[in-house]
């Protein structure tokens, strides 16, 4: 008895061993009009396999790549569509660019870094007044959910002076800021909300 581990690698596995099978014997047959009907009839057969794929666009082009695939390029027959060609199946796409930024603060992170830099563009009024609010208000947060201790407003103005480069300086006497332990149980309510579902 011959084990599965004893055969050859499955070039597509999804299709299994049978069909792996009858690609291998439509490579051996000599007639290339009997090929290319048996080529037909395993396309059939791979397609009644996954008929929930049906609805994709080019599901028929999509098989017989697979097929050109399993036969490792070597099925010699007139192809009804432009088949993938084997250079094109290892071609490794392009390395991302990573953006080696330095963020000041790790615990408020870039984008906070970037808001705040919007923030000093923004005219003298009531609306540059919301928005450092809000950033101050976020500050702490953040700062809270990394550092999970008790955090005095003064540090974030201070970090907050120093991210806008001296450009956005609050009053401690003027401007309050979200109590730490109303922030630490809010989010407690959060996350006991999220685990009850």
């Amino acid at each position: 008895m011959r084990y599965n581990t004893q055969e050859k690698r499955l070039i597509l596995p999804e299709y299994g061993r049978n069909i792996q099978n009858m690609v291998d014997y439509c490579i051996t047959i000599p007639d290339k009009e009997e090929r290319k009907c048996c080529a037909q009839t395993i396309i059939n057969i791979m397609g009644n396999m996954f008929p929930h794929l049906r609805d994709v666009n080019d599901f028929k082009h999509i098989l017989w790549d697979h097929l050109a695939i399993m036969s490792d390029f070597c099925l010699d027959i007139d192809y009804p569509y432009e088949v993938i060609k084997r250079e094109d199946l290892y071609i490794h796409p392009q390395k991302l660019p990573y953006n080696t930024g330095r963020i000041t603060y790790k615990h408020y992170g870039k984008n906070l870094e970037n808001m705040i830099k919007k923030a000093t563009e923004y005219k003298d009024g009531k609306e540059r007044e919301q928005l450092i609010r809000l950033l101050a208000n976020h500050m702490k947060k953040s700062f809270l959910t990394w550092n999970k201790e008790i955090v005095d407003d003064s540090k974030i103005f201070k970090d907050l002076e120093y991210l806008s480069k001296g450009n956005i300086v609050l009053d401690e006497e003027l401007h309050k800021l979200t109590e730490s332990k109303d922030i630490l149980m809010k989010k407690n309510k959060n996350l006991t909300r999220r685990q009850n579902k």
